[in-house]
């Protein structure tokens, strides 16, 4: 045996002269150090031999594993590190190099818009919500008193997914799901101001200022003596702060089923001050929400008292204050994804 230990340390040596890569080194382990290699199987042969047998075969082949393993482990380090030296040159960074010009984003217009909202109305003390854009019919419309086959409902019909299941129309369908909390609560304290924002769907035709789908921010507050007054200093204080100090609101009576009384909110020209552009088709005026006093049905509908509660509420489409905010003319153009776009916005607002 020690002579077949001396022939396969031979047989390594001049095989391992010619070893040039790493996938020879793992050949040649394989070979002289796997499970099936000559040294391991004399090893294995040797468990009947004698105890002075085992002692000095067993010694010279646990020698030469070692010397094997220690010579193809030396070997394959000095490979690896020449092949990382050659990749350093190859891959060597010229530091004096100008650096890539990183472009960052910017916030969609919208949410510009819902931020600055939600800035203003945080400050005096709303609430924000941000409801379940599939809602019930009897929270979406029933509450709101739109009840079944009312004829009111033909302006907002929109998409189905079942008979009791709707696509909301409005984000007033928070107001309605609030005010029932409110009155579930049974507390005496019944004052509550919130702010609900988000997706509102409706049946209608696509065009630069018309879409099926759009985003509205929804305002409301309940509590002892409410009144218009309220409601008009709310509506000041908004489009003071969204506009400028010098523009004036304008109310029209109007007809809301969820209100009453109701009206349409004018805006004077913030581009002509009310001479007359363009802008405001030299009316002087700028139509941009509806609002009123919460109707006594739909507190009623809703579980409250309106004998010991009243409310104002108003309805505003974000897309119809970024377009006049940021002078866009088609609708469209916040769905496109269009990048030239929407980089005209990185810091408003800074």
């Amino acid at each position: 045996m020690l002579e077949q230990i001396k022939q396969i340390k031979h047989n390594f040596e001049q095989q391992f002269k010619e070893v040039k890569t790493l996938s020879e080194i793992q050949v040649l382990k394989k070979e002289y150090l796997g499970k099936d290699s000559p040294l391991i199987t004399i090893l294995k042969s040797m468990r009947d031999a004698d105890e002075q047998t085992k002692q000095e075969i067993g010694k010279q082949a646990n020698l030469l594993l070692v010397e094997i393993a220690n010579q193809l482990n030396e070997l394959s380090e000095t490979l690896n590190n020449e092949i990382l030296n050659e990749q350093l040159k190859g891959e060597r960074i010229d530091v004096s190099l100008p650096g890539m010009n990183l472009k960052f984003g910017s916030k969609h217009p919208l949410n510009l818009v819902i931020d600055e909202i939600s800035q203003i109305f945080t400050e005096i003390g709303f609430e924000m919500v941000d409801g379940t854009e599939v809602e019930q019919d009897e929270f979406n419309f029933q509450k709101l008193n739109l009840p079944k086959d009312h004829p009111a409902r033909d302006m907002q019909d929109t998409f189905y997914l079942d008979e009791e299941s709707v696509l909301r129309t409005h984000c007033t369908n928070m107001t309605s799901r609030l005010l029932t909390q409110l009155a579930e609560q049974r507390t005496d304290n019944q004052n509550l101001a919130a702010i609900s924002y988000g997706n509102v769907y409706r049946r209608d035709d696509d065009d630069a200022t018309h879409s099926h789908q759009f985003m509205q921010i929804d305002g409301f507050a309940v509590g002892e003596k409410i009144s218009f007054a309220n409601l008009k200093w709310v509506l000041k204080h908004m489009v003071k702060r969204l506009f400028n100090e010098k523009v004036n609101i304008r109310l029209r009576p109007s007809f809301f089923p969820f209100t009453e009384p109701s009206v349409e909110v004018d805006i004077s020209c913030f581009k002509c001050a009310g001479v007359g552009c363009g802008l405001c088709k030299n009316s002087g005026w700028i139509e941009i929400l509806g609002a009123g006093m919460i109707n006594q049905q739909v507190m009623e509908l809703n579980g409250l008292d309106p004998n010991k509660v009243t409310g104002l509420a108003f309805g505003i489409g974000i897309e119809r204050i970024a377009m006049l905010k940021f002078g866009i003319n088609n609708i469209r153009l916040f769905y496109e994804n269009n990048v030239e776009f929407l980089t005209q916005f990185p810091f408003y607002g800074k």
